[in-house]
């Protein structure tokens, strides 16, 4: 037989290998943004075409490389960090800047300027699938600009993996920010087809957070500091009434490396527990600092997964951070009593025996005796000869009273049996519908009684209602006498771009302004939401958590839109609305049910209610 093993040559082996670190073109920036910050930079630039497959631009003022190092930054395994094993339990720096480079050479062409602080001429190179092209001096300035162009021009089937442009651009920002966000005394700015995405300051932690997320979220921070020999925490939280049900504004940072850690996240959930509604997600920005030595960051390639080794104490510390931060800034329900005109109780000492308090008491006083005898004369203090003989035999005075208290009993339960029985069976014009912990409609029927889920109810009659309005091609707006300006994140932004078309056959009318801003001159009619910030990002909470329930995008939006605009849990309702809502649902063509398949409707039989008495 043949020999069949052989070694793979180098190109394909990088090709191979390149597929493990790069799997699209927010792994390119990710990876350059890295090796930026290694550098030293104080400002990075982002430029980016067609979501990064026309090309990807780095730009920093790092400290740039000599000619030999440009050249030696492409091979496989090599590197400025690592010297020997041991150098991997200790590491304090985000990549290993050749390894990237390595990878990303082989799957894409590249330019390089770069130039050494100390130097006086630069270093341009060209490299193509690994193989060097072209390497020359040029005039550059101090630090490094990467140009990635034709990524994946080797390697098609990773190439027609790729989503479309909106998806990668998001997954692009997704690398961007938790960069940006981990190195506040960085200047970055993100450019994308020629448009400013973001352009941010050096700054501190909190200004940072409010420039890549809207100013609406300063409103929502909760500063968290401790301090302990095994680890330092600070950052903040997000208050509890602001959690929302879509993920993204989670963060944890070890040593300024973003890391993702289920165990940690369940410390902080944890924390949270029973000051969110069921399925709500709060945000956190997290920093943790600790000894390199205590951590292991080399158990997933692309380094987001962290080990620690006492992960449990870590829990406990973080878990206790956040609890007194909610605790300290009111954000969990607390006694809040008032200083002024307490009661001083006193202490007593050691050993100082406590005796109750003693009061003096006459049994026979009665005030109102000499009323009773009809007599002036006050004197309450003797009692009378009936008096003393009643306290006397006090036990002959309750003799008989068992069976009359149950005649009386059965008498009144009779009464009130009766009159019960009027209410629950109302007159043919009376209130045939009662609400049950803000939450559940009641209403008798011939069969039994019918409870009715409220929210789910009016998410069924919304729903109907839109898409009616898109078969019938008819809007119905209410218009806004004053617009409104609505500041979103990036992604929230660009999914309102994406579907602007649709919502406005909705009945939205949007205007998209520059940073990342929507002006809302008009909303869909039947919406009884005034805020169009709460509006918005309540639509998108439940867009994103409905992608995938239909293909069809106008349906995937009014489902959307009826459970972002229904009537919330808990809210009180007047019999007239009561009344009109289970009408309208009747009225639908599946009253039973949501479109997502949850239960609106539940009988109980006459025959089920009989049993339980």
């Amino acid at each position: 037989m043949a020999d069949i093993i052989q070694v793979l040559p180098d190109s394909v082996a990088n090709q191979i290998a390149a597929g493990e670190v790069i799997q699209r073109p927010a792994s390119v920036v990710k990876e350059l943004m890295e090796n930026a910050v290694d550098a030293e930079a104080d400002e990075i630039k982002v430029v980016l075409k067609d979501a990064g497959k026309t090309f990807i631009q780095i730009i920093d003022n790092g400290w740039g490389m000599t000619d030999t190092d440009a050249r030696l930054a492409f091979e496989r395994h090599s590197t400025s960090k690592i010297k020997q094993a041991d150098d991997l339990f200790a590491i304090k720096t985000m990549g290993f800047r050749g390894e990237a480079l390595a990878s990303i050479a082989a799957i894409a062409h590249i330019d390089l300027k770069t130039r050494a602080e100390h130097e006086e001429i630069g270093t341009f190179l060209r490299i193509e699938g690994s193989r060097v092209i072209e390497q020359e001096p040029t005039q550059c300035p101090k630090g490094s600009n990467f140009l990635i162009k034709n990524l994946f021009f080797n390697v098609p089937a990773r190439r027609k993996f790729l989503k479309k442009d909106t998806t990668e651009l998001n997954n692009a920002i997704r690398e961007f920010v938790r960069v940006a966000m981990a190195y506040p005394h960085i200047s970055f700015t993100f450019i994308h087809n020629d448009n400013i995405l973001y352009k941010l300051n050096k700054e501190n932690f909190g200004q940072r957070i409010v420039g890549l997320f809207g100013k609406n979220i300063k409103e929502n921070l909760i500063p968290v500091k401790t301090e302990t020999r095994i680890i330092k925490i600070q950052g903040y939280i997000g208050h509890p009434e602001k959690a929302k049900k879509k993920s993204g504004e989670q963060f944890f940072f070890v040593n300024n490396r973003f890391m993702k850690n289920p165990y940690l996240y369940k410390a902080v959930m944890d924390a949270y527990e029973k000051l969110i509604p069921h399925g709500a997600i709060p945000s956190f920005f997290l920093r943790f600092e600790l000894d390199p030595d205590n951590i292991d960051v080399n158990i997933h390639p692309t380094k987001t997964e962290i080990k620690f080794e006492d992960q449990q104490a870590v829990w406990q510390i973080l878990n206790a951070a956040i609890r007194e931060s909610l605790g300290k800034y009111n954000a969990v329900p607390s006694l809040d009593f008032d200083q002024k005109g307490n009661i001083g109780i006193p202490t007593p000492r050691k050993n100082q025996q406590v005796k109750p308090p003693e009061i003096e008491i006459d049994p026979t006083f009665n005030p109102f005796k000499d009323l009773d005898r009809g007599s002036q004369t006050g004197n309450f203090n003797q009692p009378s000869s009936q008096e003393k003989a009643n306290l006397a035999n006090w036990e002959s005075l309750y003799e008989g009273f068992e069976h009359e208290n149950e005649q009386q009993t059965i008498k009144f339960a009779s009464k009130a049996t009766d009159d019960e029985n009027e209410e629950i069976e109302p007159e043919q014009d009376g209130n045939r519908f009662f609400q049950f912990k803000g939450k559940f409609i009641l209403t008798p029927v011939r069969s039994g009684l019918m409870i009715i889920h409220q929210k789910r109810a009016h998410v069924r009659i919304l729903y109907e209602f839109y898409i009616q309005n898109w078969e019938e091609k008819r809007r119905t707006i209410q218009r806004k006498l004053y617009p409104e300006d609505v500041s979103l994140n990036f992604e929230d932004c660009n999914t309102i771009k994406e579907i602007k078309d649709d919502l406005q056959k909705a009945g939205f009318e949007i205007e998209i302004l520059e940073n990342n801003t929507i002006r809302l001159t008009g909303v869909p009619g039947d919406i009884k939401v005034p805020n169009g910030q709460e509006l918005l990002e309540n639509f998108l909470e439940e867009y994103y958590q409905n992608k995938g329930v239909t293909e069809n995008i106008n349906e995937q939006i009014a489902i959307s839109l009826a459970r972002a605009s229904s009537i919330s849990q808990g809210r009180k309702m007047e019999y007239a609305e009561m009344r009109e809502l289970v009408d309208k649902l009747f009225a639908c063509s599946a009253p039973n049910y949501t479109p997502e398949g949850e239960k609106i409707i539940s009988l109980m039989q006459t025959e089920a209610l009989e049993k339980l008495f």
